[in-house]
């Protein structure tokens, strides 16, 4: 757990950057509200933690959509072409005198 820890925060991070500041930010309030007995400033943290991840998956449901309702780009044609390919030929080129 402890080296699979800094490599999901990095990934997560380097993903999100301003969610993921925002999620840390409310948990450090969260922390230092909570050990100091200071509960408004654990419910700020709490509340900022909260609203960061339900924003972060609004966003993610909002792509989703987005990309489903886009049709499929095929770049190569439904059916095979009826012109066969050129044949290579292995011969070399002679350079010009």
């Amino acid at each position: 757990m402890n080296a699979l820890w800094p490599r999901f925060l990095k990934v997560a991070y380097r993903k999100e950057p301003i969610s993921s500041f925002v999620v840390i930010f409310g948990a450090v309030d969260a922390v230092i509200g909570g050990v100091g007995e200071r509960w408004s400033l654990m419910t700020f943290g709490l509340a900022m933690v909260g609203i960061a991840i339900a924003l972060r998956w609004w966003q993610t449901q909002q792509q989703e959509a987005e990309y489903s309702d886009r049709p499929a780009t095929r770049f190569l044609p439904a059916s095979p072409s009826r012109t066969p390919l050129p044949m290579l030929s292995t011969t070399k080129r002679q350079p010009p005198h």
